[in-house]
């Protein structure tokens, strides 16, 4: 143990910036888009020094030459709330056995990972506050730093959290049939050993918060980068004890969430306790240091597989040994145990494996938290399974596509259980594998791949069959206790100009989210697009639901709206039957006007109806009361999720002397049910393959032994950029579910489920005949040539 004090360990907080630099970036962030300072009288900026130490006890903390700066408004560490703000804890019932332990917004006795916030300066510019930090005196006592997997499994090596006997916060054990009397029979046996690396999620808009409270009425609003504005709502009034109308969470468009602003964060409560604590407005936004060094990272996975076929290479049995690492604390409130429950459950999940065995193990470290992020357990799921079906193929000689269509999930076993659990409604994984072969021209690239092999040029082949988790039902999370809603809801109001107003619970993070509830709208109502309003992302304005994320936007919010807009139409035709003394069936409203459903005769426009309901009602039978809004809500039945499925490849040449890759092609034909619109589907598969070529390629938040991350700068963390990117050539099946009335299923994380499997497989595939395979995410040029014997 080494202790130290002093000023020049506060800088290492950073990373090795220097102070030019550092004040380069306060300065450039101190004043975000997010919400406009002059809105705001009196606005405090809220700033955090940060732990330097993966892993250290807070000894001693001294705040006086910080809270004698002029401009400096409060300071205070994480004793300092406990009167204002309860702890939480990240479990979820059904998680049982989960351990970990309780989290507050800034650090209590200990630091556990580099860039934990431990001690907080409110003052009147964010400069100001981050000159204060300078200013803070604390001795710390530096503890061993548990960051590997294996360092975290050792049953040797220091353990986190004392008052647990080991560093394993939950072990889950899955099994379906007899894997061990599968394997015991195989004809052959195929296994290896993969990590993927560690990423995070690089959101164009950092996470950024108002916190604004009234002492008078005991009232917040937050202004809040968040996917999930009624679940913070509730965190807040829990946390705070706060009443729930006294409670607005506010949040407008999101410039991107990925998943990455579901959680709960030290820093966010902290802005909203210091906004108490003073009762004015305080704002914080995480500059991309901060970002890169407290956002959740995710997919830190270390999963060793083995698969059994039989004689005729059909997929008997799987087993699955899965550890990954959490950092130090389950994330509250949907738990760090989510993304590895996911990955066990969907190794093998579209084929027709009848026999598995499979443990995922979560463990604490001395890195930032690790929890939900777009595909959540997805790539890990799919790229184990894939190398292992690319594997088998080469074992049995059987092409790539070959092998899959031996073993696919065929048409006349839906609905179909999967052997981890999964209630699959009805898929289409042979339409999707026929299109792709015809859409990539599979004969045409194995020629030009032996064409170029004969020249020393290297290319290679990798496909990959997906599911992806889409419509949650309530079975997700309230099922574990968890106070997320698994339904949305939606207000549609006529407007007395005769347009239509629409309020709806799910939010936008730039995916689209107000484009799909306003063409919803528009067509069950029979309106121009132009004449519908959305409203989102507002606790006041907007009835309660679960809001943006498992892509569920379109299939549940989106079934909300539908059904709120055919109760808005009865009720115009009912009103225009009045008026023109008919029936509501005898007439139909067409393009914004009302029209003879006889012969399609317009009678009058929706702004006359607005301007008889509202400003002449005298002019209607004394006893009618036309009804202006409706109110709906919907929730999905049947099973616990609905499944979108397809199918990936990637055709790519890597260059042996440098380890460089080239993505020359990318194919996805997938199945997300009924396309309300095709430009966003397409785009959305587009942007999440893009995610997954970064997760598999470049992406990865590195950390020195001691625990210092050491890419936690743009110059150090790789971020996939257009001139990489391949064409990327998108086709669809198309299987409506019935789980909602739409039949539409979601697709945000379609492309970034099978993204990295196929790139991965493509990879081996070009680097087999030189007897290299790749087993390490990302799929560095040095990992590339270490593979190949070269360094």
């Amino acid at each position: 143990m080494s202790t130290t004090s002093g000023k020049a360990q506060r800088h290492s907080q950073f990373v090795g910036q220097d102070k030019p630099r550092r004040n380069a970036i306060r300065h450039a962030h101190g004043r975000g888009r997010f919400v406009d300072d002059i809105a705001f009288g009196n606005l405090a900026h809220l700033a955090f020094l940060r732990s330097p130490y993966a892993h250290a006890e807070i000894l001693e903390i001294d705040t006086e030459a910080a809270r004698a700066l002029p401009g400096v408004v409060d300071v205070f560490t994480g004793p300092d709330l406990v009167d204002i703000c309860t702890p939480w804890v990240g479990k979820l019932d059904h998680f049982s056995g989960l351990r970990t332990p309780e989290q507050y917004p800034l650090a209590m006795e200990r630091a556990r990972w580099n860039g934990e916030p431990v001690v907080a300066v409110v003052a009147e510019s964010r400069a100001i506050a981050e000159d204060a930090l300078d200013l803070i005196m604390v001795e710390w006592a530096e503890l061993p730093a548990i960051i590997g997997i294996d360092n975290s499994r050792s049953t040797n090596g220091p353990i986190l959290h004392p008052q647990y006997d080991s560093n394993v916060a939950f072990v889950m054990n899955l099994t379906a049939g007899d894997a061990k009397a599968a394997f015991r029979d195989a004809a052959y046996i195929v296994e290896d050993t993969l990590e993927l690396g560690r990423q995070t999620g690089l959101t164009l808009e950092p996470r950024s918060i108002v916190a604004d409270f009234d002492p008078s009425l005991r009232k917040l609003t937050a202004y809040h980068s968040t996917q999930t504005p009624y679940q913070m709502q509730d965190v807040f009034v829990r946390h705070f004890n706060l009443s729930e109308e006294n409670v607005r969470v506010i949040s407008p468009d999101v410039g991107g969430s990925f998943g990455m602003k579901l959680h709960v964060y030290g820093e966010e409560m902290a802005a909203v306790a210091a906004s108490i604590r003073l009762g004015r407005p305080v704002k914080f936004i995480a500059d991309r240091m901060e970002s890169f060094l407290s956002d959740i990272h995710l997919r830190e996975h270390k999963v060793h597989a083995r698969m059994a076929l039989n004689s005729g290479g059909e997929i008997l049995a799987m087993e699955v040994d899965d550890a990954t690492g959490i950092g130090p604390f389950s994330v509250y409130p949907r738990t760090s145990a989510m993304e590895g429950n996911q990955a066990l459950r969907l190794m093998g999940a579209p084929y027709k494996m009848p026999h598995y065995d499979g443990t995922l193990t979560v463990l604490f470290q001395n890195k930032a938290p690790t929890c939900q992020y777009r595909a959540v357990g997805h790539p890990i799921g799919v790229t184990v399974t894939e190398h292992l079906v690319d594997l088998a193929a080469k074992a049995v000689g059987l092409n790539p596509f070959e092998i899959r269509r031996r073993n696919i999930v065929t048409q006349d076993m839906y609905p179909h259980t999967t052997a981890t659990g999964y209630i699959l409604e009805r898929l289409s994984h042979e339409e999707c594998l026929a299109k792709l072969e015809a859409l990539m021209d599979y004969p045409k690239l194995i020629a030009e791949q032996k064409e170029m092999r004969e020249r020393g040029i290297y290319r290679g082949i990798g496909i990959a069959a997906f599911i992806e988790i889409t419509n949650p039902g309530p079975a997700f999370y309230g099922i574990g206790g968890a106070r997320i809603s698994s339904q949305d809801g939606c207000v549609i109001k006529l407007e007395p100009s005769g347009k239509i107003r629409v309020s709806v619970s799910v939010t936008e993070q730039g995916q689209g989210t107000e484009t799909i509830m306003a063409q919803v709208a528009a067509t069950y109502l029979g309106v121009d697009l132009d004449h519908v309003d959305v409203v989102t992302g507002d606790t006041e304005r907007t009835p309660y639901g679960g809001a943006t994320w498992a892509s569920r936007g379109a299939g549940i919010g989106g079934a909300t709206v539908m059904k709120a807009a055919l109760a808005m139409k009865e009720n115009i035709l009912e009103i225009a039957g009045v008026i023109l003394q008919g029936e509501a069936d005898d007439f139909d409203l067409v393009d914004g006007q009302i029209v003879d459903r006889s012969n399609q005769q317009v009678r009058m426009s929706l702004a006359e109806i607005g301007r008889i309901a509202y400003f002449r009602p005298d002019t209607l039978p004394q006893d009618y009361h036309p009804q202006l809004s409706v109110s709906r809500h919907f929730v999905p039945q049947g099973t616990p999720f609905d499944f979108t499925n397809g199918v990936q490849a990637s055709y790519l040449e890597v260059d042996v002397e440098t380890g460089i890759v080239k993505l020359l092609n990318h194919w996805v034909v997938e199945d997300c049910g009924i396309i309300l619109n095709q430009q966003l589907v397409d785009e959305q598969i587009r942007g999440g393959v893009v995610h997954g070529l970064g997760g598999v390629l470049f992406e990865e938040c590195l950390y020195s032994e001691n625990g210092q991350m050491m890419s936690a700068t743009m110059a150090d963390y790789l971020a996939p950029l257009a001139s990489e990117m391949p064409d990327i050539q998108i086709d669809h099946v198309c299987t409506p579910t019935e789980m909602t009335p739409l039949g539409a299923k979601g697709v945000g994380e379609a492309g970034t489920a099978a993204a990295g499997a196929v790139v991965l497989n493509a990879v081996n595939d070009a680097l087999r005949p030189l007897g290299g395979t790749l087993r390490t995410t990302p799929l560095t040029p040095e990992r590339i040539l270490k593979a190949l014997g070269k360094i």
